[in-house]
């Protein structure tokens, strides 16, 4: 007999409960999804008849008149309406990239940026990097010369502006996914508001979801009057292709939604009709425990009989390329597919054929506490507008059913909104940046969603501590300007540029990079046990720094052969990305004329240097491997 499904009980549509329409909640509280990965329902149609089979195409003569028209304009667009393809494609059809300009369209992530530069390139028949381009950290796919429409991430727009302030080569901007409110849009929306000031010429498109819309009106419009006709900032809808989807809540609070989950797929398979489900969990090691969890259920299952079968498949950031395409394979009418998920299919990712969500109610957040001067990653309640975001993915192709395992109270408390990263974030990089762009007092600057105080005064400790900022809290030279011109967390630059005094700089630089990249480990579900052991060969009693590094040198001695990562359980394109990434640092220091000094194997110098550098808790808990904190742990993976 199949493990039997636990009394996880929902109230039902059309019952004297709190069952409720999508449709009806997404009126005040939809937010879009920024889209990496979509499948396209409309591949067998040519490029033209599939740009206009998008919502966003019977309002583009209405787009463009408004750009016109407005110095700012707010679309609201749920998920694939197009506007994030063809929003940009539309200026430079309209004459906005004549005469050398460029269109700019930013993405808080980097991932995002160079997706959809891609299918943009494509939809015009372009080779990507040239007319269409993007640019991210480490990574620059542009002509300087030829490139007319070009995706960037936030930050790599403001470190633009250290260049050129008044972003003169662009005639507009599109910021992508302006909702998810990322540390450097904040900043990015701030700087953009004074470039307009200087340039009335610039038009500004902010993508935004329905409840932050007129959030970004109030701010961005520069009409002091009370006649509308003076404003300068508008807010278009967009509709994207969705149905209905029916919210099914808890009667009573669950003390395990790990458990909850696994009980709730089961339910659906043996109960619910065809569709594919999608279950929201926190990260990497929830995932993988459901996975485990619902193969063996599923294996049970089968022996009984039942027909239908189960594939289960994981999705989350750091799985590899090709583990994360099985999700988007089609499967035969005899299987329903299950994909065990983080947030990164509630904004990254569309998947076709979602009929049934689960939602554990959490999130990983980043999160920063000024007076530990500690950020880690916290498990918290997710918003209202989050919670909805999910719901909707079973809305994509047909009617479908949301499960919340939580109850309707539990909803109703949550906030509307997710805390903006400017509120819970590290702020010494981005007053580094301010600093360097001249804004002497950074306390003045226009936020969108102001920092606290604390936060800010911790940030000016830090970066005078490393020598950033003077006693008077102004730039230092030369040290202060080279630290902002590192692409890198402030520790990280101070790091390299004293690097050399002390006799390690070729080890210090591999280090550095190998710590832009996140799992460089990768650890398999069915071989845990072999990955750990292997991984182990290359562990040293001194901390993850010379862990690191060993794992690097190893990876350069065996000429970046991706068998042999493959046989030592890393990731391949993590480590070609950490050699890139070393080699963009390099070159900065040959830049600075820091000395090329190796130890030798020494692995004490190293560590007697990195022991010098002016540390916060936030570093040693990144560099040293400190256990994340949280605010919930499920029993299921305790």
């Amino acid at each position: 007999m199949a493990a039997p499904v636990g009394p996880v009980r929902f109230w039902r549509p059309g019952t004297e409960g709190p069952g409720v329409s999508i449709s009806e909640e997404r009126q005040s509280l939809a937010e879009n999804s920024a889209t990496t990965v979509v499948y396209n329902p409309y591949a067998a149609l040519s490029i033209e008849q599939q740009r206009q089979k998008l919502p966003v195409f019977k309002l583009r003569n209405h787009i463009l008149y408004l750009v016109e028209n407005y110095q700012t304009v707010v679309i609201v667009g749920e998920t694939g309406c197009g506007k994030s393809t063809q929003i940009p494609q539309y200026l430079a059809e309209a004459g906005w990239t004549a005469e050398g300009r460029v269109v700019g369209v930013t993405q808080p992530r980097r991932v995002a940026a160079v997706t959809v530069a891609g299918r943009v390139a494509e939809e015009r028949g372009a080779v990507l990097g040239h007319e269409v381009g993007y640019c991210i950290r480490f990574d620059d796919c542009t002509d300087p010369l030829a490139t007319r429409i070009k995706f960037l991430t936030d930050g790599m727009l403001v470190r633009e502006m250290m260049v050129d302030p008044l972003l003169t080569k662009y005639s507009a901007i599109m910021l992508d996914e302006a909702h998810e409110r990322t540390l450097y849009t904040d900043i990015a929306i701030g700087l953009l508001k004074k470039i307009q000031r200087k340039r009335g010429d610039l038009r500004l498109l902010v993508a935004s979801a329905t409840l932050d819309a007129e959030k970004f009106r109030d701010f961005f419009n520069q009409n002091e009057t009370s006649d509308p006709t003076r404003d300068t900032c508008v807010i278009l809808t967009v509709e994207g292709r969705t149905f209905p989807v029916d919210i099914f809540y808890l009667q009573s609070p669950v003390p395990d939604y790990i458990k909850s989950t696994v009980e709730t797929v089961m339910k659906i398979h043996q109960t619910e009709g065809d569709g594919d489900i999608l279950a929201f969990l926190t990260g990497q090691e929830e995932v993988e425990t459901v996975v485990s969890m619902l193969i063996e259920q599923a294996r049970a299952l089968g022996r009984t009989g039942m027909k239908r079968h189960l594939r289960v498949l994981p999705m989350y950031a750091g799985l590899p390329s090709f583990e994360q395409m099985k999700v988007f394979e089609r499967v035969s009418r005899s299987v329903r597919k299950v994909i065990v998920a983080t947030n990164v299919a509630e904004t990254s990712i569309t998947i076709s054929g979602i009929v049934y969500v689960i939602d554990c109610g959490f999130v990983k957040l980043r999160a920063y506490n000024p007076r530990t001067t500690i950020e880690c990653l916290v498990v918290a309640p997710v918003s209202q507008a989050s919670a909805n975001q999910r719901a909707g993915r079973a809305g994509r192709s047909r009617s479908g059913k949301c499960y919340r395992l939580y109850t309707e109270e539990a909803f109703d408390k949550l906030p509307q909104c997710t805390v903006p990263e400017m509120q819970r974030s590290n702020l010494a990089p981005v007053i580094l940046q301010l600093k360097a762009l001249g804004i002497d007092n950074v306390l003045r600057f226009h936020f969108m969603s102001p920092p606290p105080a604390q936060s800010m005064v911790q940030a000016l400790e830090l970066l005078y501590a490393l020598g950033g900022l003077d006693k008077d809290c102004r730039l230092t030279e030369p040290l202060g300007m080279r630290v902002a011109e590192f692409p890198l967390n402030p520790m990280f630059a101070k790091m390299l540029l004293e690097s050399g005094n002390f006799g390690c700089s070729q080890e210090i630089l591999s280090i550095a990079a190998m710590m832009q990249i996140q799992n460089i480990f990768v650890v398999p579900g069915n071989q845990k046990s072999q990955a750990i052991r292997v991984h182990r060969k290359f562990a040293v009693e001194e901390g993850d720094h010379l862990t690191m590094l060993n794992v690097y040198e190893a990876f350069i001695k065996h000429n970046k052969n991706s068998q042999w990562c493959q046989e030592h359980f890393l990731n391949y394109k993590g480590l070609i990305r950490a050699a890139t990434v070393r080699e963009q640092l390099k070159k900065l220091l040959v830049k600075f004329q820091v000395p090329k000094k190796s130890s030798e194997g020494l692995s004490v110098t190293i560590m007697n240097y990195i022991s010098t550098l002016p540390r916060s808790s936030t570093q040693r808990s990144r560099l040293a491997g400190l256990s994340t904190m949280k605010l919930y742990r499920p029993p299921s993976i305790t």
